[in-house]
């Protein structure tokens, strides 16, 4: 009887490409090096990119055959993603298996929520051997010493487990409206976190960030985990309405009010009566315009153009800026006490750059949207990537953010007419990004005919840049120090101690 081996790969696997004095040579290779196996299929939460010299290597070690299944997990102790992703790929390998062959499950790589998945499967749907392996026991068959038989279990687990938890820590509810929005970088998880927080309430809510970092998306993902998701979510973009058309646009005409008006029209508050709306690039709305939309806000009613009555209107507001409108306001082009109305609630959205770990998240994320897209197209074929096309991609900046990634993927999946996007097909894709004038740069403007204090100014950069290394990671130094080009994160306390930014 063939067995197959299926197992998720593990950190301390990864590790073993180059540190197998310190950690020997991982569970997943020191079980195909103890037992004979007829394939081993391998769920990889990671990178292709980061997977493929472990793979490479793994074929040194074992003659296996191995088939590796790329997964997405938002969260590595997920119970319901694991248990979705791993029952899949049983699914799969168990009916293309002969009749008579076996599968076992490792239960040493990956998390513990991984493990417990696996000895579910086995106990239930798809008898499985179950084995661990370790540096100070071999390979051995794991002994789990009960039978699980409750036909709810699969259901069970698609609810979200983490409620109750929630729930005990004083934590909103999860909303499954914000799973949509792809990303793993603690920045970002800060941003939903106050969005889910926020989003049950009526309150305003300013939504900051540069162009393309995904402002809609996170208002409708508000709108929708709010009492009013059954109700219009109306978007208007503040920079695409004429300025003499701004009044009637908002706020609605009667007829005759002016030349052209040859009819009533309700205007974007009446439509999102009783529902949200999303007030997009707020900050060029002009002054006068400001004025009037403040004491709509204030009053809860319109006067349309032409109108001798208010209408009164039930509106939540979310507004949306690629401008910092504290410094907008401070310039005297943003009204002050507009700002303070609508910054009930305040988030910032990070640019894709300091997302990080987001970035091969959403390549693969878009590059599925892509394919999805374009599949009724005559012939097209859906596209991956190669590894040096997906290295350029992650080392691309993206000034244009997750907006231009994905339009990006777009020109690579028309310019490829195979399979794979490679490496040239990629940089063609890729739009070049407009010169920064150095100059510019405060710590660059400095006029060094007068003077200045060169070490000050490299202290004022170092600082900067530890700090939001810092910040980003959620105070890792290890993921800081490789953010910062740093070999070992003994090289970032150094720096820290040096310009006194606090660990």
């Amino acid at each position: 009887m063939a067995t197959t081996l299926i197992s998720w790969l593990g950190r301390t696997d990864l590790r073993a490409v180059a540190e197998s004095d310190k950690v020997g040579v991982g569970p997943v290779a020191q079980a195909l090096q103890t037992r004979r196996f007829a394939r081993l299929d391998l769920l990889c939460d990671y990178a292709p990119d980061e997977a493929a010299p472990y793979l490479a290597w793994l074929q040194t070690q074992a003659p296996t055959p191995v088939t590796p299944h790329y997964v997405t997990l938002d969260s590595p102790t997920d119970f319901g993603a694991i248990y979705r992703h791993a029952r899949a790929v049983v699914a799969q390998t168990s009916a293309a298996q002969p009749p008579g062959d076996g599968l076992a499950f490792h239960l040493s790589p990956g998390t513990p929520a991984m493990a417990a998945v696996w000895i579910i499967l086995a106990k239930t749907r798809f008898p499985a051997e179950l084995i661990e392996s370790s540096i100070q026991h071999g390979v051995r068959v794991a002994s789990v010493p009960f039978d699980i038989s409750a036909d709810f279990l699969p259901d069970l687990l698609e609810r979200p487990d983490r409620t109750l938890e929630r729930l005990t820590l004083g934590l909103p509810p999860a909303a499954p409206e914000f799973d949509a929005i792809c990303h793993r970088s603690p920045a970002m998880a800060r941003a939903i976190a106050r969005a889910r927080r926020a989003a049950p309430r009526s309150i305003p809510i300013l939504i900051e960030g540069e162009s393309g970092t995904g402002k809609e998306l996170l208002a409708r993902a508000i709108h929708q985990a709010s009492p009013r998701r059954a109700h219009p979510f109306v978007t208007v973009n503040c920079g695409a309405i004429a300025p003499d058309l701004i009044e009637s646009e908002l706020f609605g005409h009667e007829k005759g009010a002016f030349t052209g008006a040859v009819g009533q029209r309700s205007g974007y508050f009446e439509s999102a009566h009783s529902g949200t709306l999303f007030l997009d690039e707020l900050g060029e709305l002009p002054k006068p315009a400001q004025v009037k939309l403040l004491r709509a806000l204030q009053e809860g009613e319109v006067t349309r153009v032409g109108a001798t009555a208010p209408t009164p209107v039930d509106v939540r507001i979310l507004a949306a800026t690629n401008r910092t409108l504290v410094e907008e306001v401070a310039a005297g082009r943003f009204r002050e006490d507009l700002f303070y109305r609508l910054a009930v609630a305040v988030i910032h959205l990070p640019p894709l750059r300091e997302r990080e770990g987001d970035a091969g998240l959403l390549l693969d994320r878009l590059l599925d949207q892509v394919n999805r897209e374009s599949e009724s197209e005559p012939g097209y074929s859906p596209k991956i990537l190669s590894v040096n096309a997906r290295k350029l991609l992650l080392e691309h900046p993206w000034p244009g953010n997750v907006r231009e990634m994905q339009n990006t993927l777009r020109r690579a999946a028309v310019w490829t007419p195979g399979p794979t996007i490679d490496l040239e097909d990629a940089r063609d894709a890729l739009l070049p990004s407009p010169a920064r004038d150095l100059a510019s740069e405060p710590a660059l403007a400095q006029d060094i005919a007068q003077g200045i204090d060169l070490n000050a100014t490299i202290d004022r950069i170092a600082r900067h840049y530890l700090e939001q290394a810092m910040r980003l990671t959620g105070g890792n130094k290890t993921r800081a120090a490789r953010l910062l080009g740093f070999g070992n994160p003994t090289t970032l306390t150094n720096w820290l101690k040096k310009h006194g930014v606090d660990a």
